[in-house]
């Protein structure tokens, strides 16, 4: 493989678990393009190594290639493409043209964010990861940021392995989901699904594919005015320092006219999509408010991990393969169980008390008028959220340019301020 550009940070400060209260944000890592022979002579701690890996002592950095493309990658050697099959999971002709590869080593981490595109499916390759996962209602309960900003992340201010709860307690209120994924096992997350993930293993290799959906149009229009906000704001405070709130994979112009661009391009898309007549516009609208609501209630509010094996198929099991479109083998991952896990056998973890349950119980599944009103909560708990932020800074005498991001291009405002262009635009 050619050289490739990945990210390198301290391990003392950042593997999963450790003192370090505040997340692990890329802008904090440092750069380096390595090969993927350098990265492996590296990881098994040879002390006569030399090249880019040179000045970072592996008993003390992790190291992650992430968000790799596969068409970038191997560009010479498109064959390679047909390897990865998706076909299995309902999506035919998908293959690792629509695919990116990340490789880490012990102790190798994101932190905990929200993709805004689409429903994410994952194969586990090779070594073991574990997955951290909040379910979209808990939103306010994870403190949403748009810095550092990257397009289409919602990064989360905690350090969920790591949580200070005294800057943000309610987090205590967040239904954590943890998974263990070993090789050869699929893991589907539903859109809006919050996640932390650390590799467990001396080297781990992952293969992911984001699956688009209808939401995405309107989700595109939202992404290009936080784009817009977050662009101009920060750039006026600090014209010379795009390192300190821009991540490092965000590698798109971002001057005024090319984001205005962009939010032009992305308003245009969504009317040609659903049509440009007050009643498709409105309709369209409707039914995005509709799915916000529901996609807790239907097929995207599971998350499973499949095992990547042939299994023998009843007649009696038709019907029930039927309404489970990724297959019988899908399970779902709960917050709880009513056993501990046992670290020897089984893929799912039990969170732990303060995040789980106190008393040990876990959770069921709320009926549908009990979730709506627990959503109406979630929504009050944004501005308790925002208060608790501003108890902690009661010392301070201004609205630093985060806090006014931090309100303004919270997910829920971007959502109706994208719903309210669109509407105005499409009359």
């Amino acid at each position: 493989m050619a050289a490739s550009p990945g990210a390198i940070t301290n391990a003392d400060s950042a593997l999963g678990g450790g003192e370090k209260e505040a997340p692990q944000f890329e802008t904090a890592c440092n750069y380096v393009e390595a090969t993927l022979e350098e990265f492996l002579s590296w990881n098994c701690d040879q002390s006569s190594i030399s090249g880019a890996f040179r000045d970072y002592d592996h008993s003390k950095f992790w190291a992650y290639a992430d968000y790799k493309y596969f068409v970038s990658l191997f560009e010479d050697k498109t064959d390679i493409f047909q390897d990865v099959i998706w076909s299995d999971f309902g999506f035919p002709g998908r293959n690792g043209r629509e695919s990116t590869l990340w490789i880490g080593s012990l102790g190798a981490h994101t932190p905990c964010h929200l993709d805004t595109y689409g429903c994410n499916l994952v194969f586990q390759v090779q070594g073991r990861k574990r997955w951290h996962l909040f379910p979209p209602e808990d939103t306010p309960f994870l403190y949403p940021t748009r810095i550092p900003y990257e397009e289409s992340s919602v990064f989360s201010k905690i350090n969920v392995v790591n949580p200070d709860l005294k800057r943000f307690p309610q987090f205590r209120k967040a239904r954590r989901h943890m998974v263990t994924l070993s090789p050869g096992q699929v893991l589907f997350v539903p859109r809006h699904w919050w996640h932390y993930v650390e590799s467990i293993d001396p080297v781990t290799v992952s293969i992911n594919s984001w699956i688009e959906l209808e939401e995405d149009h309107q989700a595109r229009v939202e992404e290009a005015i936080t784009r817009m906000l977050v662009c101009a704001l920060k750039t006026a405070e600090n014209p010379h320092n795009t390192r300190a709130w821009l991540n490092p994979t965000e590698l798109e112009e971002t001057s005024h006219e090319a984001n205005c661009h962009y939010l032009n391009g992305a308003v245009s898309a969504f009317l040609n999509h659903h049509g440009t007549s007050e009643v498709v516009g409105t309709q369209a609208l409707r039914t995005n408010r509709d799915c916000t609501v529901k996609e807790e209630l239907d097929v995207h509010s599971r998350v499973g991990v499949e095992q990547a094996a042939s299994h023998t198929v009843s007649s009696g099991t038709v019907k029930q393969e039927a309404a489970r479109p990724f297959g019988l083998d899908l399970v779902p991952v709960t917050p709880g169980s009513q056993e501990p896990s046992s670290e020897r056998g089984g893929i799912f973890e039990n969170d732990g008390e303060d995040f789980v349950s106190k008393n040990g119980k876990s959770f069921r599944k709320l009926p549908n008028t009990k979730r709506q009103r627990m959503m109406s909560e979630s929504e009050n708990a944004v501005v308790e959220q925002i208060a608790s932020d501003r108890t902690v800074a009661l010392s301070q005498t201004f609205v630093s340019t985060d806090d006014l991001l931090d309100c303004l291009v919270n997910p829920q405002v971007t959502r109706l301020v994208a719903q309210l262009l669109i509407q105005g635009r499409s009359m």
